[in-house]
């Protein structure tokens, strides 16, 4: 018999993505969002979780760096696995350690394009329409020790046209990580 995967998401706004994590995985037979972490004390994805009963954990960067605060509490909880919906810190080697593998994170962009440190959300968007980029989409990796430099998973396009503004571009951005991203958590999951 299969048993139930444990997920974590780690998230630091809006929480858009997490929110359709919390919904895809609300009644599923064997995975279950069981705990969001959090790193801004009123970031709208801590209300998200509270609505759909997913225990929160606020945290500064000393729990996440410094202590063993963070990894205590996914032992505690029993966490298979981590989710990153817009989580914006570098995961620290001792919790990739702990979570070989077992880390997932969605950038809005083809990595390897556009990737690494400080390229996050609309950043990535007007880099993306400064190159006059035909194409962009989204790639779903494995963390690593490097901003955007696991293991990639998934990779979805979208065509670019002269036409499309930098809300146009993230709004197609967002289409596929609303529908594709659950869905390869999971398939990830239930293939391991």
């Amino acid at each position: 018999m299969r048993t139930k995967k444990k997920i974590a998401v780690f998230a630091s706004g809006n929480g858009t993505n997490a929110e359709n994590i919390f919904q895809y995985f609300q009644n599923h037979a064997y995975i279950t969002v069981s705990l969001l972490l959090c790193n801004v004390t009123h970031a709208p994805v801590l209300q998200k979780a509270k609505k759909y009963s997913i225990p929160s954990l606020v945290f500064d960067k000393a729990d996440l760096y410094e202590q063993q605060k963070i990894l205590k509490k996914l032992q505690k909880s029993q966490i298979d696995w981590l989710i990153l919906a817009g989580f914006l810190w570098l995961m620290p080697l001792h919790l990739i350690d702990r979570y070989c593998q077992k880390i997932i994170n969605i950038h809005p962009a083809l990595l390897p394009k556009y990737g690494g440190k400080g390229m996050y959300g609309m950043r990535v968007h007007q880099a993306v329409a400064l190159a006059k980029e035909k194409e962009t989409g989204i790639t779903i990796h494995y963390v690593s020790e490097a901003y955007d430099e696991g293991k990639i998973i998934f990779q979805k396009k979208c065509v670019l046209d002269k036409h499309d503004t930098l809300q146009s571009i993230a709004e197609k951005v967002h289409q596929l990580e609303y529908k594709y991203y659950p869905k390869i958590i999971e398939s990830v999951l239930l293939d391991k």
